[in-house]
């Protein structure tokens, strides 16, 4: 969804923050974006962070699991294995 449809948030921003509107537009469309991937996105965009980090692929899905359960928008509650899936296919 695009930030100009969320003229009222900006508004909101702008008037609550040092934003200006351009910033402010911004800022909703990141974080418009960042509620909008997909589990599968999210599951291995956080396992390459995690991996780069040295954390252990047991350690990885553990904390990927955790994650997801406190997603705004939560996905379905994935077992180890359908993480593992999405990962490696």
């Amino acid at each position: 969804m695009p930030a100009e449809s969320h003229d009222d948030l900006i508004a909101h921003l702008v008037r609550s923050s040092p934003l200006s509107a351009g910033e402010a537009t911004r800022v909703v469309a990141e974080v418009l974006g960042y509620f909008a991937e997909s589990a599968e996105a999210f599951v291995r965009r956080r396992h390459a962070e995690l991996q780069r980090r040295g954390l252990t692929n047991d350690r990885i899905f553990e904390q990927v699991s955790a994650e997801l359960a406190v997603r705004r928008v939560a996905p379905p509650a994935l077992s180890i294995r359908q993480l593992r899936r999405i990962v490696y296919g």
